[in-house]
């Protein structure tokens, strides 16, 4: 993806996956996501990459295309951008950042 595409993004998809996962969350993460959610369409998603404490990053191995950011200390949200928008994959929880039960996902 060029600099260019990245920063037109601002509309937020959530996955159907994504809705029944916020549902099971403790409130303080679905709340969470609504602020990240919020300021993706304020800021673009550039402007939010940026800010250290989500610590957004890209995934490898099978998980590549998917990108992770904090939504507290045990969950974390994936998405992935598609054709300009992002499509919230899931909030899922992961302990030391093991991966294992979402590759699991997308098998």
């Amino acid at each position: 993806m060029t600099y260019a595409q990245n920063s037109m993004i601002q509309l937020v998809v959530t996955s159907k996956r994504a809705k029944k996962s916020l549902r099971k969350v403790p409130h303080q993460v679905a709340v969470a996501f609504v602020f990240w959610r919020e300021s993706v369409k304020e800021h673009r998603l550039e402007q939010i990459q940026k800010i250290p404490g989500y610590h957004d990053e890209g995934l490898s191995g099978r998980l590549r295309g998917l990108r992770s950011f904090r939504l507290s200390l045990g969950y974390r949200g994936f998405y992935r951008v598609v054709q300009n928008t992002i499509e919230f994959v899931m909030v899922e929880e992961v302990n030391k950042h093991d991966y294992k039960k979402i590759e699991r996902i997308f098998d």
